[in-house]
Formats: structure tokens, sequence, C-alpha cells
């Protein structure tokens, strides 16, 4: 059965309210969005790569062409989506009968459970599948259990890292690949990314999505080449949650310095399911006042009163006060922590606001000459 992202246990409307998400990925991400938003979170949605079909079909059909003839010992089945679109790419050139029939004696082993869905698809039957679902792991399957000297085949995702390539060439007699589709920039026109980018920085987003390894790296790219990629990584270690789908996906990650959370099943519903608990346990902030328990989550706080929705300025004041849990926050840092360069009127102004948004009376007590808390 396929993993639906709603297969999500514990599914409330209401989980991801106040919370702002950012997707990275292309290919599905209608799904984890629409999933994501169901929830009610906010979803900034900016493809850092785009996959695209092969410009033209000739290459593929001459690639296809190759491995017909050559009848491969084995078959590396690395996506469902590029499995499904090379024999649609077959199909369309006359050349699907003979491509299936090429491969019927081949041990066809796949990278993961996708790739072995598109394969039973075709009409094939996979011999193994990589224990760690990475191309690394599946290249390592034919070195550990296939004699030398093969004739082997490759489908390329979009993706793929030249030395598992050389891996195979240092022992096989031939390695073929095909490649049906490849990862592509965004348009020149199209800001998302630097958007997203600077809305990481700014620690607007609660949480960034990613779902593959090409992303991430596309995202670091992007972020270096607007000279913001310290401040990128600053934090996606810190205010802003770094999910990944899988250890392939964290990987880049990780060796930047940053942690992410990870599904234990490598799954977009697993993912989703992550998210919302992982939010929910580590990124709601409770404050028990004399006025009531002040819950901060996200963009919006609840109170005895309701539901309070929090401009960008109000949501910083307040973030430094639930932090400071009762204790002073000075006016000075209060400024520090507001855009452009604000004096003592205008974080006075700035809290005033605040005060009347919240409904409160009393919830933020002034401190004579020092700053403001909250009265605990």
């Amino acid at each position: 059965m396929p993993d639906a992202p709603d297969a999500v246990p514990g599914f409330r409307p209401d989980q991801l309210t106040g919370f702002r998400i950012g997707v990275t990925s292309d290919r599905r991400s209608a799904d984890l969005i629409e999933a994501l938003e169901r929830r009610g979170a906010v979803v900034t949605h900016a493809p850092t790569l785009k996959i695209t079909n092969a410009h033209l079909d000739e290459p593929v059909i001459a690639d296809t062409r190759a491995i017909i003839a050559a009848k491969p010992d084995v078959l590396l089945a690395t996506t469902a989506y590029g499995i499904r679109r090379w024999f649609e790419v077959a199909d369309t050139a006359g050349l699907g009968h003979e491509l299936t029939e090429a491969l019927e004696s081949t041990a066809i082993l796949v990278r993961g459970p996708k790739a072995r869905g598109g394969i039973r698809a075709a009409g094939l039957n996979d011999a193994g599948m990589s224990p760690q679902e990475t191309t690394e792991s599946l290249v390592g399957m034919v070195l550990d259990e296939y004699p030398t000297g093969l004739t082997i085949a490759v489908q390329m995702h979009g993706f793929l890292d030249a030395a598992q390539l050389e891996r195979l060439r240092d022992v096989h007699a031939e390695v073929l690949t095909v490649a049906p589709y490849r990862w592509t920039p965004p348009e020149q026109n199209d800001d998302r990314v630097r958007r997203l980018i600077e809305a990481v920085c700014a620690a607007q987003l609660d949480c960034v999505t990613f779902t593959s390894a090409p992303a991430v790296n596309a995202l670091f790219h992007g972020a270096e080449e607007m000279g913001v990629l310290d401040q990128l990584v600053d934090a996606l270690r810190g205010p802003v949650v770094a999910a990944a789908v899988g250890p392939v996906t964290a990987a880049p990650l990780i060796a930047a310095g940053i942690e992410p959370i990870q599904p234990d099943r490598f799954r977009m519903g697993a993912l989703i399911r992550l998210v919302c608990e992982h939010l929910e346990q580590n990124r709601i902030q409770r404050v028990t006042t004399q006025h009531g328990v002040l819950e901060l989550r996200g963009t919006v706080v609840d109170l005895p009163v309701g539901r309070i929705p929090l401009a960008p300025t109000a949501l910083v004041l307040l973030r430094a006060l639930v932090a400071a849990n009762g204790s002073v926050v000075t006016r000075d840092h209060l400024a520090g922590l507001l855009p452009g360069t604000p004096d003592e009127h205008a974080v006075e102004v700035s809290m005033s606001r605040l005060r009347q948004l919240l409904r409160t009376p009393g919830l933020i007590a002034t401190v004579v000459k020092r700053g403001y808390r909250l009265d605990v």
C-alpha cells in the first residue's frame, strides 16, 4: 500500500497551528504541503531543485537500445519515478517489449521499496533491496554478492555520485547507464529560494523539510551565493528545525554541523508525523502566570482569553519575555531584537501594542527604570 501522507495517527486539524514550515522538495511537494496545511501550518514552498525529464528522448532511447543489446547481468533500479519514466520513453519508442524481455533474466536490485514498486509495475521482479536504501549500499550489494567482470546497467536518478559508478567500473566489464530525468535549478526569475533563505536566517520559520540530499546542497549553494551561508547554518542549528526524510538526505546537513530530526521509516508520512510530534513536544513554550497559562506556539499565543495571532514585532517581544520566565528583560535588550535602529520610545510603543493585543491586563509588568517581565 502506498505511503499516504495523511496516514498519520492522531491527526488533528490544529496540530501545527501557528507553526511556519518551509518545504524544499519539488516532486510530491503538493502532497506534503497539503498534509501540513491541513494540520494548521503556514507553508512556504521553495523547491531548491526541480525534477526535469530528459530534454530530448533520443539519448534515453539510445541508452535503452544499448541496454537491450547488452542484456545486462545486473540492473540497479534507484527510483520509482525514474523506472516509470524510462519505460514510458521505451514504450513510446516501440521498445517497451524488447526492454522487458531483455531484463527478464537480469538480476534486478532495487534501492528501496518505491523502486521495487516501479519494477513490479513494469512487469518484472527484483532480486533484492539495498540494506540502507542508499545508492552506496546498492552498489555494495553488487560488489559483495556478485562475481566480477559482469555487465551492469544503472538507472540514474537526478543526482548520482560519480564515485559510485567508478566503484562498479573498477571491477566489472561494462557499466551502462540511462538517465530518464535530471535535477535542475529553479528559473532565474523564481525568487522563492532567496525568500526562503532570508526567512530561515531571520528565524521566521519553525521548521524546514528536506526530502533529498541534492535539495540540501542546492539550498546551501544559494545561501553561499547570497553571502549568508553561515547565518543559514546557524539558524538550522538553533531556532529553525531541519527535518530530513532519511539518512541520505540528512548527510549534508550533519556534515555542516546541523542535527536534523529523522523518522525511523524513510517515508513522507513518517516525516509528517515526526514534524508534528517534534514541534508540539519541543517548540511550544509554556509559562504559568498569575493570569493563567500562556502557551506560545509558532506565531500564535494561547491565553485564557483565547488564541491570538502575533505580528513579527509582537512575536519577538513576547518570545523574549517568555524565555526570561518572569525575569526582567531590559529595554536595551528588547531594542536590539527589533529590526532597524529602534530607540527606547519605539520599544515602549511596541510593548504597549503587545499588551493591547494580549487583552490580559497586568500580564506584562513594567519594572521602573529597568524593563519588562511576565507576571509569573
